[in-house]
C-alpha cells in the first residue's frame, strides 16, 4: 500500500461530531434500539448522537422520522 493510499482510507480521522453532522449528514436519523424504563424501544437519533425521539417499534421510528423530513439509517 502506498503512504497516500493508507490516507485516503482515513477520510473521517480528526473530525468531531459536529464536522462529521456537517459533512451532509444533517438530513440523516439514525434508528437503533434503547433501553428505556418501559423496557426496549427504538430512538431517534441526529447525526451528532442526540436523541430526537423514542418509539415503540422500528416502523414507527422510521415513520416519524419521515414525517419530519429525515431520511432514516437502521444501526444495530
Amino acid at each position: 500500500m502506498h503512504e497516500n493510499d493508507r490516507t485516503a482510507a482515513r477520510p473521517a480521522e480528526g473530525l468531531g461530531m459536529e464536522a462529521f453532522a456537517a459533512l451532509g449528514a444533517p438530513n440523516l436519523a439514525f434508528v437503533g434500539p434503547v433501553e428505556t424504563e418501559r423496557g426496549r424501544a427504538f430512538g431517534i437519533h441526529a447525526a451528532d448522537g442526540k436523541l430526537l425521539a423514542v418509539a415503540a417499534s422500528r416502523e414507527l421510528a422510521f415513520a416519524a422520522a419521515r414525517q419530519h423530513d429525515l431520511e432514516p439509517v437502521g444501526v444495530h
